[in-house]
């Protein structure tokens, strides 16, 4: 197929099975129409029903608990969150902040590219163990490919403040007795008994609760795409309400210069402009 017969069949002409709007007034998603059949879901089990099919009120409330527990908290210092508290002292706008907060929740190391790395982890990770590889030879292996493991590590504290109320939650709606979820723990038992220094955090905990539940990696990521909302709108209607330009200023004189090059001298240049 050349690029130009590739682009023919879709001039003009898109088909999915995901849904739309229809001609008589109808709104479908998944074959169900919105304003009839769908109308009484919260959103949460509407959310998972439009990206995985899956219809459970129970994994949806589980799904719920990991943005209020997992994600959102409102404290201006933490990455994303201090963009949305900039763009309230600005005095812009609440979808500029949110679009800025959401842009930097996309990182390697922390935020949803971590979700979908654990998560694929450990489907990887599974796999291996089912083909009769010991544990400690996955783990080393992923640490000399990839320098760390998804889903283990994390710096603030010795351990993820996270993880004992999410498991708690979820064992309360009966979760939290599958294979990856052990899985998650063994890895986290076999690392604080090793030499490394890393232990389990909640992006391993949650990605392990979902995927026994069949939830894939892709999945998981694509519903917790907005899932740090609930921490960095806090920040950003509280920073809106403080005078312009106040977030964590700093004076000159802590400043420790210690470049070869003179330090600039502010009122001589300006008095020159």
């Amino acid at each position: 197929m050349t690029d130009h017969s590739k682009l023919e069949k879709y001039e003009d002409n898109w088909q999915t099975s995901m849904g739309g709007m229809c001609g008589d007034g109808k709104v479908l998603l998944r074959g169900e129409n919105i304003f009839t059949e769908l109308n009484e879901k919260r959103w949460m089990e509407f959310l998972l029903f439009g990206v995985t099919g899956k219809k459970d009120s129970k994994l949806a409330r589980l799904l719920e608990a990991i943005w209020v527990i997992c994600t959102s908290y409102p404290d201006p210092r933490i990455w994303n969150n201090r963009i949305a508290a900039l763009a309230g002292t600005s005095r812009s706008t609440g979808v500029l902040a949110t679009a800025g907060a959401l842009a930097v929740t996309e990182a390697n190391i922390y935020g949803a590219r971590a979700i979908l790395g654990a998560s694929d982890f450990l489907y990887r990770a599974s796999n291996e163990l089912d083909k009769n590889q010991r544990l400690e030879d996955v783990l080393v292996t992923e640490l000399r490919t990839h320098r760390s493991v998804f889903g283990f590590g994390r710096p603030v504290l010795d351990e993820d403040e996270r993880v004992s109320p999410m498991m708690n939650f979820a064992k309360s709606l009966g979760y939290g007795n599958g294979s990856f979820i052990k899985l998650v723990f063994d890895i986290d038992e076999y690392f604080k008994a090793s030499r490394y220094k890393y232990r389990v955090n909640i992006a391993a905990v949650t990605g392990g609760l979902l995927a026994d539940e069949g939830v894939t990696p892709r999945e998981f990521y694509d519903m917790t795409t907005l899932a740090f909302t609930g921490g960095y709108m806090p920040c950003y209607a509280d920073a809106v309400q403080k005078p312009e330009g106040v977030l964590f200023p700093l004076r000159a004189s802590r400043i420790n210069f210690t470049g070869d090059v003179a330090a600039r001298k502010w009122n001589h240049y300006s008095s020159e402009g």
